[in-house]
């Protein structure tokens, strides 16, 4: 004697019954997949204010990162405690990286200053490149969403 078979392709299940929990699983499996796509983009969603530390030689300095989204496009600012608001320039997310560059004058200096940071939920982590006559001096920095 042989088991009708019914369900998904005709070929698996024995009962309607075999097929309706497999529908289940498969529903709560896709639900899951596009949760977790959602909570991994959030992860690298840059917009906010960051407090942002970093060394350069011995001294500790600190900057302000405020990224905003305007549309599909993002902008910011970035200060120092000796200059504010300074517009970003060339401000991308890409696959959790964010880059963009910034004027940084320091009395009657002027410096070019090109930033890679990954972005991981609150914490941001990457490299300042600074351009100093030519010569380019990397920094690390990091920075933690203010709430």
């Amino acid at each position: 004697m042989m088991a009708k078979v019914t369900g998904i392709g005709g070929v698996f299940f024995k009962s309607r019954n075999d097929s309706a929990v497999l529908k289940a699983i498969l529903s709560v499996a896709l639900v899951l997949v596009v949760c977790g796509l959602a909570v991994a983009a959030n992860q690298s969603d840059p917009v906010g204010t960051w407090k942002c530390e970093y060394n350069i030689g011995d001294q500790k300095r600190t900057s302000t990162l405020t990224i905003k989204k305007d549309g599909d496009k993002l902008t910011g600012t970035m200060s120092w405690p000796d200059q504010k608001d300074t517009n970003l320039q060339d401000l991308k997310l890409k696959e959790g990286e964010l880059t963009f560059s910034a004027e940084r004058v320091v009395g009657d200096n002027k410096f070019h200053v090109e930033y890679k940071f990954m972005v991981n939920g609150d914490a941001l982590k990457g490299k300042g490149t600074l351009d100093v006559g030519g010569e380019k001096r990397d920094f690390d920095i990091e920075g933690r969403r203010e709430k």
